[in-house]
């Protein structure tokens, strides 16, 4: 087997597990619960996800002028992707919207109803 054909191979692998990367950050997006774990979800999966299957692409396509295109797609997303999830986040905070930790929402000076601090359990 050439070394031609397993940068091929290699490459289709790395390709189709981008893809799952990819797949995986859509399913955390639809089951976490607010917006703070699904920009997380939908923007560490995507990078990462866009990061390992434009590597593979660059394995299949050697050293020609698509791969230095590839390669400013990359750089593209790593700039534009946190941005944006950051720009996002920070509306949602700024707006109002608390995160969920566990079952217990985080809202200054009133504790959820049913939590050791509303029930007078709580170490505070």
């Amino acid at each position: 087997m050439s070394i031609e054909a397993v940068l091929h191979l290699v490459g289709w692998a790395l390709v189709l597990f981008g893809a799952l990367l990819a797949f995986l950050g859509a399913i955390g997006v639809m089951r976490f619960p607010d917006i703070y774990t699904r920009l997380h979800a939908a923007s560490i999966t995507d990078t990462g996800g866009a990061t390992v299957m434009l590597l593979g692409l660059a394995l299949i396509s050697g050293l020609t002028q698509e791969t230095g295109k590839l390669a400013i797609t990359w750089g593209l997303i790593m700039l534009t992707s946190p941005t944006a999830a950051h720009a996002l986040a920070n509306a949602a905070w700024s707006a109002g919207v608390q995160p969920v930790i566990g079952p217990y929402r985080i809202v200054k000076g009133k504790p959820d109803a049913g939590s050791p601090e509303a029930d007078g359990k709580g170490d505070a």
